[in-house]
């Protein structure tokens, strides 16, 4: 598999540290607030990485972390009068329904800072020693002179240098930054009571889980820089050694060609985006652009992608109730040779509609094929299993957006119209229609019974 390494700026061979077995880490939330399209973006990335490395036979070790202590947090905790433990919970909470309606599957292992004090500790005493860091009035800071090779993650120049949260007017240099914040609210530790620094968390908790370098550190590009130029300095001077042998970032999110920013107050949610259509339509939506290009939401766009997702579908509907058998060994071998290329989703997508046009033909040619319907079955197996998506009874997926209380509406309709046609009082059964129309809802007269699906409009 071909992979696009952030530091080396090319796409390199994939060769795990140990044969058959990749580990990765992928940069998690700060839970302060409900997951964003960035959020979404980034996760449903690197679950097709990882879907994509299960198929192709490889053991996969994938853990995605929490913040759970920051100052965003403790602003929330002044603004909402809540316990830290109230708000990151039920952001957590949040999070995990959000990933769940994309279909991203749970990481193996979910730490949180709060939980992994003892190696941040640990981690900073390391580097204490090494003589990388020193002390000021509000934390222990990190000294970026100690590690001479500051800055070749992101190749970035001095006079690009931002820092995320700004911190103490006394450091020796601008790019150094804390590791511990003093602050007499918070946890024992050998520096003195306080929390620990953003920076610190994930590189801490890499060393606890793996206890070794990763194959893949992988996360949004915003954290690029400070973040992982952060983490990758620390591993260097605690441990002399890179933290892991590639690194991968999925592009920015646009919001109507404006970068997203809560700043600009145009911080897209997931709920927001799931309001509009299903978990899976957004999936599909934000995984149809290759995960390392810049991506513009457009609510248009979104349905407009709905709608090639329904044609998937409409195949997976018209085989309804058949077996999957054996996959198209030719189909399969395709599909994962566009994902086995960076993850080439633009010539998947691809290879998939082919496949759906053509297995149509066919079957309008011999509908009553049985080795043909349970191998397009199979097809479509295979295609739920990598992209994440077909999750969704046929049926169901086409009456996305109505209550519980409107389908019982809809049913008793419709259950009123076949009286009507029985009773030959074709008249009322037209008007039946109609009014189900009006509702949004289209009716098939099907030999298994009437079917509904809604009705779509932009």
């Amino acid at each position: 598999m071909q992979i696009y390494d952030t530091v080396l700026k090319q796409k390199v061979k994939l060769s795990p540290l140990n044969k058959d077995e990749i580990n990765i880490y992928v940069c998690g939330p700060t839970v302060y607030d409900d997951a964003h399209l960035g959020h979404a973006k980034s996760s449903i990335s690197f679950d097709l990485l990882r879907r994509v490395l299960i198929a192709l036979g490889y053991k996969v070790k994938f853990v995605k972390n929490f913040t759970d202590i920051d100052d965003k947090i403790l602003a929330k905790m002044k603004s909402s009068n809540q316990s830290l433990e109230q708000i990151t919970t039920y952001y957590i909470d949040r999070y995990k329904k959000d990933m769940n309606a994309l279909n991203v599957l749970n990481a193996d292992i979910e730490p949180k800072a709060t939980e992994s004090l003892d190696a941040i500790i640990n981690y900073i005493q390391k580097l204490e020693q090494n003589g990388a860091t020193y002390r000021l009035e509000d934390g222990i800071y990190f000294d970026t002179s100690k590690d001479d090779k500051y800055l070749s993650l992101s190749g970035r120049k001095d006079e690009n240098l931002i820092a995320r949260v700004a911190s103490s007017g006394t450091k020796k240099d601008e790019k150094d930054f804390v590791l511990w914040k003093f602050d007499d609210q918070w946890y024992d530790s050998p520096f003195g009571k306080g929390r620990p620094g953003w920076h610190t968390e994930c590189v801490a908790m890499i060393e606890q889980i793996f206890a070794k370098m990763i194959d893949i550190h992988a996360g949004g590009a915003d954290l690029l820089f400070p973040h992982h130029e952060n983490e990758a300095a620390q591993c260097r001077c605690a441990n002399y050694q890179e933290l892991s042998k590639h690194w991968l970032h999925n592009g920015f999110i646009q919001v109507n060609n404006e970068k997203m920013s809560k700043s600009l107050g145009n911080s897209f949610f997931i709920k927001d985006a799931l309001n509009i259509a299903p978990g899976e339509a957004v999936r599909f939506y934000l995984m149809s652009s290759h995960y390392r290009a810049n991506f513009n939401y457009d609510i248009g766009d979104l349905l407009s992608s709905k709608k090639r997702l329904d044609k998937i579908y409409r195949l997976k509907k018209r085989l309804s109730g058949i077996n999957s058998g054996s996959i198209d060994i030719e189909f399969k071998t395709a599909l994962l040779d566009a994902l086995k290329d960076d993850l080439n989703i633009s010539i998947a997508l691809a290879k998939v509609d082919e496949m759906v046009n053509q297995a149509n033909i066919n079957l309008d040619k011999e509908p009553k094929n049985k080795l043909l319907k349970s191998t397009i079955m199979a097809n479509l197996e295979f295609i739920k299993e990598i992209l994440g998506i077909l999750y969704i009874d046929e049926f169901e997926w086409f009456q996305y957006g109505f209550s519980l209380e409107q389908k019982e509406q809809i049913a008793n309709l419709i259950e009123s119209r076949n009286s009507a046609k029985a009773a030959k009082d074709y008249a009322k059964a037209d008007a039946i229609r109609d009014k189900l129309t009006t509702l949004g809802v289209a009716i098939m007269d099907t030999p298994n019974g009437v079917k509904w699906e809604r009705i779509w409009t932009e």
